[in-house]
C-alpha cells in the first residue's frame, strides 16, 4: 500500500499549479477573443469559477486535512460540482449552437429556449449533486419540486404563458431585432426580444413593451420582410374644374422626383373618389427603410403644392365659394396684384409693362411659378421654351460631367434670368437649374421674349453682354475645377 502524498508536496503543487494555471488560461482567453471564438466564454468560466473552487477544495482536503463530511467540505464539493456541470453545458453550448452552420436546425433554435434547457439541466444536476454529497433522497426531493412547481405555476401562470407564447413566436420567427412592426396600433422598430416580451421603439423614439402573450393574439404587420420595401399610400384632392389625367400627371411626376421614393417599383396615382369638395387621389409609392417614412412623406407633400401652384391646380377644402359673373372674382384680383407687385421685381432692361393692371399672366404668356428647395427648373438635356427671371429665392447651376457627377457652376439671385440660350438656339439645355431654397420665377414664353426684343432691341444686347459675362465666369469656375475638368462650355450652357 503506497504511502500518502506528503503536505508540503501539496502545497508546493497548489501554489505553483493555481497561478501558473490561471496565467495560461487567461493567454487562451486572450488568443481566442482575438479570433472570436465562442469558446472564451467557457474559458472564462473555467479561469474565474471551476479553477479557484477546485483549489479551495484541494486546501481544505489536503493541506487543512478538514473531514469530508463535515458542512463546510459537503458545501465547497457541492458549489464546484455545480459549476462543472453549468461549464459542461457552457461547452456542449457552444459546440451545438453557437457554431452552428447558418440555414440548418441547430442556428434556428431559439436562444430563450437554449437557456430554459440549460436552467433545467443545471437544476437536474444540482439534485443529483445533493443526493450524492449530502445523501438527500432524491424522490423526496423530487416530490417537493413537482408541488413547488405547481404552486409557483399557478402564481406565474401570466408569466410562463408569455414564456411559453415567446418560444412560440422564436420558433416561428415572424420578425427579427431591427425590423419594423406594427402590432395592435403600435408601430415601431424591434429592439429587443427577450424571455418575457418584446420591445419596439417608435417613430416618437419612446420605448414600448408588448408581452409576448399579448403577441401571440395580435395581427402582426411586418414592414420589413419578406423585403424591406413598402408602399405608403396618401390621398390629395384637387378641384372638379382640374383634368383627372394633369392632377395624376403631376402627382407621379413630383413622386419620381421626391428623394427616398423608388423608382422601381414605379409610383402609381389612382383616381379614388368624387368627395363633396374635390376629387380624391391615391398616390402609391414605395420606400426601401420604414424608419425614414416621415420624412418621405414631409417632403412629398411639400413639393405637391409648389407643383400644384406651378400648373394651376387647386387644393380645395370645404368651404363656401360665391362667384361674380360681372367682374373678376377676389381671387382673380389677388393674382393680378401679386403679378403686379413681381413685375416691379424684375430688372429694369427688360421691356414689359409694369403699369397696365389689365395684364394677367393668363392674357400675356406670363406665369408666376413656385419651386421647392431642390426642385429643378430646368434639367440638362431638355428643350428649353421660356425665359426665367428670379423674382424671389436662389437657384444654382450645375452640370453633369463625364464621370456622371454634377459640379456646381453659378448662383443665381433675385433679378437674374436663365433658359435663354436654350431658348434662341433650340439646343438642349447643357446646364441644370434647380432652385437653393424656396424659388418664385417669372416664366415668359418665347413668344413674348420675341415681342419684347421687337418693341425694344436694346434688350436683346443687354443679354448679350450678360451672356458673355457669364460665359467668362462659368469658363473661370469649370478651369478651376481640377478634380473632374469637362473643359469650357459650349456656347448652349443654358
Amino acid at each position: 500500500m503506497s504511502s500518502p502524498t506528503p503536505i508540503w508536496l501539496w502545497g508546493i503543487g497548489l501554489a505553483l499549479g493555481f497561478p501558473l494555471l490561471t496565467i495560461l488560461l487567461g493567454e487562451a482567453i486572450h488568443r481566442l477573443k482575438r479570433r472570436r471564438r465562442a469558446i472564451a466564454g467557457t474559458v472564462r468560466l473555467v479561469r474565474d469559477v471551476l479553477v479557484p473552487m477546485l483549489a479551495l477544495l484541494v486546501f481544505l482536503q489536503h493541506l487543512l486535512q478538514v473531514d469530508p463530511g463535515t458542512r463546510l467540505f459537503r458545501t465547497v464539493e457541492t458549489v464546484f460540482w455545480v459549476c462543472v456541470i453549468h461549464a459542461a453545458l457552457s461547452l456542449l453550448n457552444v459546440i451545438l449552437f453557437e457554431q452552428a452552420e447558418a440555414d440548418t436546425w441547430r442556428s434556428r433554435v431559439p436562444k430563450l429556449l437554449i437557456d430554459l434547457a440549460r436552467l433545467f439541466l443545471i437544476l437536474l444536476g444540482t439534485a443529483f449533486v445533493l443526493a450524492t454529497v449530502w445523501n438527500a433522497d432524491l424522490a423526496g426531493l423530487v416530490t417537493a419540486l413537482g408541488v413547488s412547481s405547481i404552486v409557483i405555476g399557478l402564481a406565474l401562470q401570466d408569466t410562463l404563458g408569455s414564456v411559453m407564447s415567446g418560444i412560440a413566436l422564436l420558433f416561428e420567427r415572424p420578425f427579427t431585432v431591427g425590423d419594423w412592426l406594427e402590432v395592435g396600433g403600435v408601430v415601431g422598430q424591434v429592439i429587443d426580444i427577450n424571455w418575457r416580451a418584446v420591445r419596439l421603439l417608435t417613430l416618437e423614439q419612446e420605448m414600448v413593451v408588448i408581452p409576448h402573450k399579448l403577441i401571440s393574439s395580435e395581427v402582426i404587420r411586418n414592414f420589413t420582410k419578406p423585403t424591406p420595401i413598402h408602399a405608403e399610400r396618401i390621398q390629395i384632392g384637387f378641384s372638379y374644374n382640374d383634368p383627372p389625367n394633369l392632377a395624376r400627371q403631376v402627382l407621379k411626376s413630383t413622386a419620381l422626383e421626391t428623394k427616398g421614393i423608388l423608382l422601381d417599383p414605379e409610383p402609381d396615382v389612382f383616381t379614388l373618389a368624387y368627395a363633396d369638395s374635390a376629387v380624391t387621389y391615391e398616390v402609391k409609392f414605395f420606400i426601401r427603410d420604414y424608419g425614414e417614412i416621415e420624412q418621405i412623406r414631409e417632403r412629398f407633400m411639400t413639393r405637391v403644392w409648389y407643383a400644384a401652384k406651378r400648373n394651376n391646380l387647386s387644393i380645395p377644402f370645404p368651404i363656401r365659394t360665391v362667384y361674380n359673373f360681372h367682374g373678376p372674382t377676389s381671387q382673380q384680383k389677388g393674382l393680378a396684384k401679386k403679378f403686379s407687385e413681381s413685375l416691379q421685381a424684375i430688372p429694369s432692361y427688360v421691356p414689359i409693362n409694369r403699369e397696365d393692371d389689365s395684364v394677367t399672366p393668363s392674357a400675356s404668356g406670363i406665369s408666376l411659378q413656385h419651386f421647392a428647395a431642390g426642385e429643378k427648373v430646368i434639367r440638362q438635356g431638355q428643350m428649353g421654351n421660356a425665359l426665367y427671371i428670379i423674382v424671389a429665392g436662389q437657384a444654382l447651376m450645375t452640370r453633369r460631367d463625364g464621370t456622371g457627377e454634377d459640379r456646381e457652376l453659378l448662383s443665381l439671385r433675385s433679378g437674374e434670368f436663365f433658359g435663354e440660350m436654350s431658348l434662341f438656339s433650340g439646343e438642349p439645355s447643357a446646364v441644370t437649374i434647380a432652385a437653393s431654397n424656396d424659388l418664385e420665377v417669372m416664366k415668359i414664353s418665347a413668344t413674348v421674349v420675341n415681342q419684347m426684343i421687337d418693341r425694344q432691341p436694346s434688350f436683346a444686347r443687354e443679354i448679350g453682354q450678360i451672356l458673355e459675362s457669364r460665359r467668362l465666369a462659368i469658363q473661370e469656375t469649370t478651369q478651376a475645377q481640377t478634380q473632374a475638368p469637362f473643359g469650357s462650355p459650349e456656347p448652349g450652357l443654358m
